[in-house]
């Protein structure tokens, strides 16, 4: 009732303004310490949410496999299938009955084990101890290693019968050469089926060790309860040493097309190149420009002209990839296959263009004020929190990334968006590739 007494310009103006208040006050402030093993240790209280959310991040991803592609992946997936005398099942009933969630994953660069528990400690604490056993004490036993690896062949046999799957372990190869990066995280049949308990045994101990470990912590904790967390799950860890860099991957030195025959009605069309390492310092400026160009879902440069105005795709899409060093840059679409010569052909001149003009003042506003206007709701919830703090550990980006990410991005201009996609993305020099059946 009381807002009857404003004018309308008035409450809309109040109204904006408690939103902006609001956005700026859920901003996390972030806590950084070091434990006595090594351990880097990023926390965020959250008093909320009776919740905890605790990431721990071992720089042990794929591009760590060496010879033997698929290896972290296997290793990774192993650790909750029995450790310190438990099995499984027993592992998976312990969580289960005190309403914990355990979730395990494998990048290029990072391998993550995740917890999500309640803060009651007569919950938490039993949690707390069996994800330590899970990664100080793994099995690794024999039964364990032929069931996973059986999961593992019956994944690849189906990648080869995917478009999807087919498409990206072409890329990889294609774009990065030699470079770790082009090692298929889920492996290879050959490399999989050959794995012994010892090579796995030997990957967690030099990976997953407290110097090479990001401890993300988000929650209804305070500094003194974050630091008793996690000595309870990383004590137990060898201090170890964090593993040398990985080298930058080579510039590609001239374009490349593959064509990938397969019976399929349609085919998969993918273009790109190594583009940025995390913290790069064009990161701002690339992510807004291809929010505009293909980052922003269908009122993107590419959705207008591929999908809008002609019909060629129900999705299109590109995006920086960026990784501990250069990552890929992405444009990716699905057509018919009678359609897959136009598509490709206006996909490059949409790439082209943009490259070459970049966008309008108009586009560079409304990308502006939907990256901004949409940060509040990326952080609003502990699961979002908790994904940029491990990324800002692991990476060792700013303490202040998220206070001065919309100021980054609202100090991209026409000129940075223009002169950057041109000095970083080079046309002459892409690969692309088609999988799907190939027209007369």
């Amino acid at each position: 009732m009381i807002f009857k007494k404003f004018s309308t310009i008035s409450s809309l103006s109040l109204l904006l303004n408690l939103l902006i208040c609001q956005s700026a006050f859920a901003i996390p402030t972030i806590q950084h310490w070091q434990t006595d093993n090594g351990a880097r240790v990023y926390f965020v209280p959250a008093p909320e949410l009776p919740m905890i959310d605790v990431e721990i991040v071992f720089e042990a991803g794929s591009a760590r496999d060496a010879e033997k592609p698929g290896l972290a992946t296997l290793t990774n997936s192993l650790l909750n299938e029995g450790a310190g005398g438990y099995s499984a099942d027993q592992i998976a009933e312990t969580f289960d009955n005190l309403g914990a969630n355990i979730s395990y994953s494998v990048d290029r660069d990072m391998a993550t084990v995740s917890l999500r528990s309640l803060t009651e400690s007569q919950l938490l604490q039993p949690a707390l101890k069996m994800l330590a056993l899970l990664m100080v004490q793994p099995d690794f036993d024999k039964a364990s290693l032929e069931r996973v690896r059986q999961q593992m062949l019956v994944g690849l046999k189906y990648q080869q019968q995917s478009p999807s799957a087919i498409i990206s372990n072409a890329f990889y190869p294609a774009v990065f050469g030699t470079h770790p990066y082009a090692t298929p995280s889920d492996g290879t049949i050959d490399s999989v089926t050959a794995f012994s308990r010892d090579d796995i045994r030997a990957f967690h101990t030099q990976y997953y060790v407290a110097k090479n470990a990001v401890v993300a912590i988000v929650g209804a904790i305070d500094r003194k309860g974050a630091e008793e967390l996690v000595n309870t799950i990383i004590a137990g860890l060898p201090s170890g040493e964090m593993p040398a860099p990985l080298p930058a991957p080579s510039p590609l030195t001239k374009a490349q097309t593959i064509h990938i025959e397969h019976p399929s009605t349609q085919t998969h069309i993918i273009m790109g190149q190594p583009g940025i390492a995390r913290g790069d310092i064009d990161h701002f400026t690339l992510y807004v420009g291809n929010y505009i160009l293909g980052g922003s879902g269908l009122v993107s440069r590419l959705a207008e002209e591929i999908r809008e105005k002609r019909g060629l795709a129900y999705s299109v899409y590109s995006y920086f990839l960026p990784k501990r060093v250069k990552g890929p840059f992405i444009a990716r679409l699905e057509t018919r296959n009678e359609q897959t010569e136009q598509a490709l052909k206006v996909m490059q001149e949409t790439l082209h263009d943009f490259i070459e003009k970049g966008p309008s003042q108009e586009q560079l506003s409304k990308a502006k004020l939907g990256i901004t206007g949409s940060f509040p709701l990326r952080i609003a919830e502990n699961s979002d929190i908790i994904g940029y703090l491990s990324v800002i550990g692991f990476y060792g980006l700013p303490l202040d990334y998220l206070h001065n990410f919309n100021k980054n991005i609202e100090a991209v201009t026409l000129e940075m968006i223009k002169e950057t996609f041109q000095r970083r993305l080079h046309l002459d020099k892409w690969v692309t590739i088609t999988v799907g059946k190939k027209q007369p």
